[in-house]
């Protein structure tokens, strides 16, 4: 089978790469903006540039594609969308059969969460391609979240708007494992909720963030107006202050808080803690 995954050079993509390269049983594709720089990709991995505003280029790519793993863009919302209508209809256009798509939780169409509406569109392009879909819709990345953490360091304080709403965050690694074992079976025509094994709350992921840095660390809840206050004063760009804000609101409606088991179901292998995470994160 011919795989391609877009994004390649990326943190997700880069291991959906190695996870299907790893048993050298499918011809894999890593499809990327710009060429990977020499060892970014096993040697028996090929590679293929295409920019997400190149259709053309898209289609070539893809020719004689069975399988693409479809990362998602990042950007402004109106990029993103136009990325992502090029790709899927590029995919059709080359007869790719199936589409795994990397989608998130929330990808509600009335979410508060900008890019919230990136995913439902996206889904909704997804399944009008006429190609077969399985869509991972994953929870907020750990390691991303984490790094929100990082003044707390120095600081002691996690100044952040969650309110005392949890958050069901997931390994980077995990979401990578699920897109790759869809990606080897069969189409499975709906979106799968990949999360990590606990939701939890910022007063918990400040205790643990304590216990990892050996450092005083507690939530401060800021309202979403002293929240946005404060990024303004650090210099955030006004696009990303947006973003941000907008996925706070999402939290503070629980739209991350469920937990699924179907990271042990598709990879046979529990999900990662935020404990080993952290864990992980101080080690590396």
């Amino acid at each position: 089978m011919r795989i391609a995954v877009t994004g390649a050079g990326g943190r997700i993509g880069g291991q959906v790469v190695r996870q299907l390269a790893a048993p050298e049983e499918h011809e894999v594709v890593a499809l990327s903006r710009r060429e990977l720089p020499a060892g970014q990709r096993p040697g028996h991995v090929s590679g293929a540039v295409a920019d997400y505003e190149d259709p053309a280029a898209l289609r070539a790519a893809l020719r004689d594609v069975d399988t693409l793993v479809f990362i998602s863009s990042d950007g402004e919302i109106a990029q993103v969308i136009v990325h992502h209508y090029n790709l899927i209809r590029a995919a059709a256009d080359s007869g790719v059969g199936h589409l795994v798509a990397l989608s998130a939780l929330d990808a509600d169409l009335n979410s508060p969460f900008c890019y919230a509406v990136s995913y439902g569109h996206t889904e909704r392009l997804l399944r009008d391609s006429g190609c077969a879909v399985s869509i991972v819709r994953a929870s907020i990345f750990t390691e991303f979240f984490l790094g929100l953490l990082t003044p707390a360091r120095t600081s002691g304080q996690v100044r952040l708007p969650a309110g005392d709403n949890r958050i069901s965050l997931v390994s980077r690694a995990d979401v990578a494992r699920c897109l790759a074992a869809l990606a080897v079976g069969m189409p499975t025509g709906h979106s799968h909720d990949i999360t990590g094994p606990q939701s939890l709350d910022l007063v918990t992921i400040a205790a643990l963030a304590e216990d990892e840095w050996g450092v005083p660390v507690r939530y401060v809840g800021l309202t979403p107006a002293e929240y946005r206050a404060e990024m303004a004063r650090g210099g955030e760009d006004l696009w990303w202050q947006y973003a941000y804000s907008t996925m706070f609101d999402s939290i503070r409606q629980q739209r991350w808080s469920q937990v699924s088991g179907e990271v042990l179901r598709l990879t046979g292998r529990p999900p990662a803690s935020v404990r080993e995470v952290l864990s992980q994160s101080s080690t590396a």
